[in-house]
């Protein structure tokens, strides 16, 4: 049995491991225990997961859910390997994201799975890209949607309040500090207590007023800065990836790339994709 388990982002009371398992059906399952709660995606392949709160085949897009200190199996009776994107994090940690979710209230995970769903495409998606790109920023936040995500899945429907008067002149603080400062590291919570709201209401609420997450509408910031500048001047696009919060060339490359269709170099010239 070949499990490689690689931490890609971290932060206090949790945790996101990149893990790769190459367990097929001549692999005997072990009881395994959670230590903290567990949300992970699975991103390739499939597998078993047997718990106490049910059991399921899971497969890309679906989310095994495990409770801390809860005993789990998972094996691998139909097919080799698999590889998911775990969310670890402390009963406390997981907690704040239920009280901040509208309508939720147990704290414990009952089901042992989510399957594939519309409403954890989005979110899946942007992981899987922090994960290749290897921004570690992005995950306080993802963790954050993820988890309020599960709770919602999890809790009775419920109606959203629109967010009021003074929620949008609280955003908007926040915005005009973005634009200020959008080539530095800004974390959630940093922009959160900017904005004097929890971390999990400020991201709710500037989702509802902007239309995007903090993190995607910085990382829209500084692609449409860098853009400007590589249309308006002859500067090294390395010194512009910089220049606009990026810390590795590669890294910008590959966005810029995902978002206009075109390489940097290209884009300068006046290519298009057709």
């Amino acid at each position: 049995m070949a499990v490689t388990s690689t931490i890609v982002a971290s932060g206090p009371g949790w945790q996101v491991t990149d893990v790769v398992c190459g367990s097929g059906p001549r692999d005997k399952p072990f009881e395994e225990q959670h230590d903290g709660v567990s949300i992970a995606a699975v991103m390739r392949g499939s597998f078993q997961y047997r718990t106490r709160q049910g059991s399921a085949v899971l497969v890309p897009g679906a989310l095994l859910l495990g409770n801390a200190g809860a005993c789990y199996q998972c094996g691998h009776e139909h097919a080799v390997g698999d590889r998911c994107l775990a969310f670890h994090m402390t009963p406390q940690c997981y907690e704040e994201a239920v009280a901040e979710t509208a309508g939720a209230r147990s704290i414990t995970l009952s089901r042992a799975s989510l399957p594939p769903l519309p409403q954890l495409v989005a979110v899946l998606a942007d992981a899987q890209a922090a994960r290749d790109d290897g921004d570690a920023e992005a995950f306080d936040e993802l963790r954050m949607r993820l988890t309020g995500a599960v709770a919602s899945l999890l809790a009775p429907p419920s109606r959203r309040r629109a967010p009021s008067a003074q929620d949008e002149r609280r955003i908007t603080s926040a915005l005009r500090h973005i634009e200020r400062h959008a080539e530095d590291k800004l974390g959630i919570a940093a922009l959160a207590r900017l904005a004097a709201m929890s971390p999990y209401h400020f991201l709710r609420t500037f989702r509802q007023v902007v239309g995007v997450t903090p993190h995607q509408f910085i990382l829209r910031t500084r692609l449409y800065r860098a853009a400007s500048r590589l249309r308006s001047g002859d500067e090294q696009i390395a010194s512009i990836a910089f220049d606009c919060g990026f810390n590795d060339l590669s890294t910008f490359n590959r966005r810029f790339r995902r978002v206009t269709g075109v390489t940097p170099g290209d884009y300068r010239i006046g290519k298009r994709t057709a």
